[in-house]
Order: structure tokens, then C-alpha cells, then sequence
């Protein structure tokens, strides 16, 4: 039976999004996308559309519960000591080259996992050691996280890992929701049929993605583009400089997305906002200093010398109650 997926063309709105997945695909180095927004806003959908534009075209989700074996796989070391011969069982990792791996709740993810999948996916390579014996084997792939931030954070080290963030909004317009929901039951009613309604659209976005990364290549990461871009990150606070390794790859996968021949101004402003949401540091505006406030340490320096304001009572002495005792409840025999 014939899995049919929601046409990433089709998808109503959410054109940043669809913007940073594509550029993803373009380059994986770029580091992988997380997406950040409440449940039911098509996270999922926009994920396995990405997949069918790619050429392996394969979707792998990553259970919460996966163990670290099952992810990397694992290596039969019976085979390997008796026989000389290393045997690998592939795991997620090696599922996933050349498709997308879909993460939901990244957030909820042990952090040690989360870095493994986030080394594996800016390297293209997932390696597999166990008792001196090792395994190496092509793992590229777009890793696409999605979190809700009620539900917990990421570590910063973590979330500075990911190379572009976006986070969604819960409030589409009303005619949005309302054509989100028309084509959603359209497909539903006949996927076959509405995928074959929109296979022109599908097929002019997939062949872009196609050039572009065929493009990429040929487009350098000039100086002039490196000099802006840090000049941005050190005004924006970032720490380290992995955010100007993957803006300046972001811009040069964008500059391939229109067709062009080389780096422009108007693809470094294009993804600066994916590139620096999860990265720029907050800058808090100094706090005026009112007459009032500057008075306040000095009356409450009074205060506590006994020199209060004029006409000002004393405190009074409160009766407190009886201290309650908890009650003591005799250990279990």
C-alpha cells in the first residue's frame, strides 16, 4: 500500500518555514532546522513533504524512547572476534541518509542523544565504536526538531547546535484556518487525487531544491559576505562563531535557491532571523533612577536605625498561636 504524504507545495502559509526546510535540504551542513510552536500546526505535514522533494525521499521519525544503539546501531563483536569480520546492524541513522529525520519533542530528549544526533547530522557521517572495534557509514540527512517551549527548554549549548530555528504561530488568520482545513479534508477525501491536483506546483518546487543543490558548489563564500555576516554576529552578542559558519553556508543555499552566481546582500538579510532567534542575547535597556528610588535605600537605612518617618508608629508586638508539631506516624514494620 502507497503511503501518500500532504504536497509540501500545498501547504497554506508558513513560508518562512517552508524557506529555512528547503535551504536545509539544499545544504544539510547547514545543521538542521528546530521549529518551535504549540501542537497541531502541521509541523509533521511540512516535515515528510520536505522528504519527497529530496532524492532518497525517505522519512524516519525518532521515538522518544529510542535507545542510543537503536539510533547509531550496533556492531556484532561475536562476529567480529571469531570470524574477523566487523558485522553492522544499521540503525535510524543509516534509515535516514539521503531523507529527513523527523525528531518530535526534541526537548524531551536525553541531552547525550540530542548531541549525537546533532554531530551525525553537520558531519554526514554517524561512526559506531564498541571495544576498540569501529564503524563508519554516510549518514546525511535534514534533521527537522520540533519543541514546545511549555514543555521545557533546551540547554543553550544544545539549542546553539541547531543551525536554524523558526517558531510558529498559533494564530492563523481566519480565512487561513479556514483554507488550511478546505485542503486538508480535500486530501483526506481522495489523497490520490489531490495529490495529482497539485503535481505541477510539487514538481517545480522539487526541481528548484534540485538545482540549487546542484548549484551550490559553484557559489563562493567570499570574503565580502564573511565580513558582514560577522560584523551582524558580534553587534547581535552571539557567543562562539558558530552562528557565522552557518549563516554565511544559510545565505550561500539561499543565494542557490533564486539562481544567482554568487552571495548577495538581499540572501544575508533573508535568513538572519533563523540564524540569530536562538542565538542573539537578550539586551536588557539600563533602568532609570528616579529621585524616589534613590531616597528608598536611604530610608530603609533609617528605618532599620529606629529613625523612621515622623509620627510614625513602632511596631507593635503579635500574638503568635501555638507552634504546630506534625503529627508522627509510626514506621512500617
Amino acid at each position: 500500500m502507497t503511503e501518500h504524504h500532504f504536497p509540501l507545495a500545498a501547504v497554506v502559509g508558513a513560508d518562512s518555514l517552508k524557506l529555512a526546510l528547503c535551504l536545509a535540504a539544499i545544504d544539510p551542513a547547514i545543521g538542521g532546522v528546530l521549529i518551535e510552536g504549540p501542537r497541531g500546526m502541521a509541523k509533521s505535514t511540512l516535515a515528510r513533504g520536505l522528504a519527497d522533494l529530496l532524492d532518497g525521499g525517505r522519512f524516519v521519525t525518532l521515538p522518544l524512547g529510542a535507545s542510543e544503539e537503536r539510533i547509531v546501531g550496533t556492531l556484532d563483536l561475536d562476529a567480529a572476534l571469531g570470524e574477523g569480520r566487523a558485522q553492522f546492524s544499521p540503525g535510524l541513522l543509516a534509515r535516514a541518509d539521503g531523507g529527513v529525520l523527523y525528531v518530535d519533542e526534541v526537548n524531551l530528549l536525553p541531552d547525550h542523544l540530542v548531541d549525537l544526533l546533532l554531530d551525525a547530522a553537520a558531519s554526514g557521517v554517524n561512526h559506531v565504536e564498541r571495544d576498540g572495534i569501529s564503524h563508519r557509514h554516510a549518514a546525511r540527512f535534514v534533521l527537522i526538531g520540533t519543541m514546545n517551549a511549555e514543555e521545557g527548554e533546551l540547554r543553550p549549548q544544545l539549542l546553539d547546535r541547531f543551525g536554524l530555528n523558526l517558531a510558529l504561530d498559533g494564530q492563523p488568520q481566519p480565512a487561513e484556518r479556514a483554507e488550511i482545513v478546505r485542503r486538508r479534508l480535500a486530501f483526506d477525501a481522495g489523497p490520490a487525487a489531490f495529490l495529482q491536483r497539485w503535481q505541477h506546483e510539487q514538481a517545480a518546487l522539487a526541481a528548484r531544491c534540485q538545482n540549487a543543490r546542484q548549484r551550490l558548489a559553484d557559489i563562493a563564500l567570499d570574503d565580502a559576505a564573511l565580513g558582514e555576516i560577522s560584523q551582524r554576529c558580534f553587534a547581535a552578542g552571539v557567543d562562539g562563531l558558530r552562528a557565522d559558519l552557518v549563516w554565511l553556508r544559510a545565505a550561500r543555499a539561499h543565494a542557490a535557491w533564486r539562481g544567482a552566481a554568487g552571495i548577495e546582500p538581499v540572501d544575508i538579510d533573508a535568513v538572519e532571523d533563523f540564524v540569530l532567534r536562538h542565538r542573539r542575547r537578550q539586551q536588557q535597556p539600563p533602568a532609570s533612577t528616579s529621585p524616589e528610588q534613590s531616597q528608598a535605600p536611604q530610608q530603609a537605612q533609617e528605618q532599620q536605625q529606629g529613625e523612621g518617618q515622623w509620627g510614625e508608629l513602632p511596631a507593635q508586638p503579635q500574638v503568635m498561636g501555638e507552634r504546630r508539631v506534625p503529627p508522627r506516624w509510626p514506621k512500617k514494620s
